[in-house]
């Protein structure tokens, strides 16, 4: 019945600078993009990596998050690393900040990093 999940929307403060920061830093490629007039939406933008597709919608005025990760709702998302020690240095040449530094946890070495908006991105490099 249910298939898989077909994106992930996120709300930028600034969308020029989130998808430099996911295309440019991250490798997501640009898929589509529509402007809407549907006040106070402004325009919609499909990336995608590999089959995963986030779906950036640009609003007037948008409303930051509050600080606390704990709140009820979709806390992040996580991308996939081949090497966890060469994506960490590829991103801190980037002058990307990495946010937790990688720990083992057995079965996976996991980190974090944050988008232009303070979004968790989490790392996850499977062994």
């Amino acid at each position: 019945m249910f298939k898989r999940v077909d994106h992930v929307e996120i709300v930028p403060g600034n969308a020029e600078k989130t998808i430099d920061f996911y295309v440019n830093v991250l490798g997501f490629k640009m898929k589509n993009r529509k402007e809407m007039k549907i006040p106070p939406m402004r325009e919609i933008i499909y990336i995608e990596l590999g089959d995963t597709v986030v779906e950036i919608i640009s609003v007037d005025e948008p409303k930051p998050k509050p600080e606390n990760l704990w709140e009820v709702g979709y806390r992040g998302i996580a991308l996939e690393v081949d090497d966890m020690t060469v994506a960490v240095d590829y991103l801190k040449g980037k002058g990307i900040a990495i946010a937790k530094e990688p720990i083992d946890l057995g079965n996976s070495f996991r980190g974090e990093i944050r988008d232009p908006d303070g979004l968790l991105i989490e790392l996850r490099q499977w062994k």
